[in-house]
């Protein structure tokens, strides 16, 4: 099986997480429980995920010149991540993350961009250059939306598939949209894309074909205990999750995007992609932290995927 190349340009950041009770309200102080450090960032989870479930995968970064960063370099070339492109900045700090956990898996969370800040489009692009082969690129928006932008119209311009997590939230421009093949918000993200509220299946749809009508090819909304939903070639399915006890859904949605990436370099089509993804995350939810709570393909059992009934 000729298995597909798959480049993440994103983000690196130190996760610093405690577990408590609830999260704080505005003025709060809430005495937590534990407290441990964990790399993180959404392009680190995502590349991770992609080298745990099997897949080919380059990693384009920046961190600082630092101890965090040195740690995370060492990590990806200890998961088996091509780490020949990370790159180091000597004028800011690696990205730190600041995570609350509370005991339903809820999680809030400020970051600290740092280096993951000056990740600028002329390296990606002198990059993209050296490497041989491109098969799908998979994005967030944790770095400059320059660089987004510049990575996006590359794909087009060399008919890569791209795969965009617009996470965290943010406003994409018209061009962007349409450089997208596939588009992978959750419920607060399709919002914000599209100014409808998601509060079923039926609304979920809605937005999925208000994201197609703007010129992605296809959508996938991610909707937690529900499942996800994908609008693709006119056709609008509910792809159901297993269920589970969600310990912490940190990096939940950076293992959807990980699997769906490796699923589709190894051809499958986009639903069995899709099941594949939320098979992957719902495993991750049932432990702590981001990198920590990554599968390995071998974990990914047979489950049975049972459907929850929008509320």
């Amino acid at each position: 099986m000729d298995v597909k190349k798959i480049i993440v340009v994103g983000s690196t950041n130190m996760d610093m997480v405690v577990k408590t009770s609830h999260l704080p309200a505005i003025g709060e102080t809430v005495l937590g429980g534990s407290f441990f450090m964990n790399p993180g960032g959404k392009g680190a989870n995502q590349a991770v995920a992609i080298a745990r479930l099997g897949g080919d995968v380059t990693f384009i970064t920046k961190t600082g010149n630092d101890v965090f960063g040195k740690q995370s370099s060492q990590l990806f070339d200890d998961e088996g991540i091509n780490t020949l492109y990370i790159l180091a900045d000597d004028s800011l700090p690696s990205g730190v993350a600041l995570i609350t956990v509370d005991e339903h898996g809820e999680n809030s969370i400020v970051v600290a961009s740092g280096a993951n800040a000056n990740l600028l489009p002329t390296e990606v692009e002198s990059i993209f250059k050296k490497i041989n082969r491109i098969d799908i690129i998979l994005l967030q928006l944790e770095i400059p939306m320059e660089t987004v932008n510049l990575v996006a119209r590359y794909a087009a311009a060399n008919k890569i598939k791209l795969i965009v997590n617009p996470a965290p939230a943010n406003i994409l421009s018209p061009e962007l949209l349409r450089n997208i093949d596939i588009i992978t918000p959750n419920a607060k993200e399709a919002e914000m894309l599209t100014g409808i509220r998601i509060r079923n299946i039926d609304s979920a749809e809605r937005a999925a074909i208000s994201l197609s009508k703007k010129g992605v090819k296809h959508v996938i909304i991610t909707l937690g205990r529900l499942g996800a939903a994908v609008y693709t070639e006119g056709k609008f399915s509910m792809i159901p999750t297993p269920e589970v006890e969600a310990v912490d859904t940190t990096a939940a949605g950076d293992v959807f995007n990980g699997a769906l990436a490796v699923a589709l370099s190894e051809g499958q089509e986009l639903l069995k992609a899709v099941e594949f993804s939320c098979l992957a995350s719902s495993l991750s939810v049932t432990k702590l932290g981001a990198q920590s709570s990554i599968p390995f393909r071998n974990e990914l059992i047979v489950k049975k995927f049972k459907m929850v009934d929008p509320e």
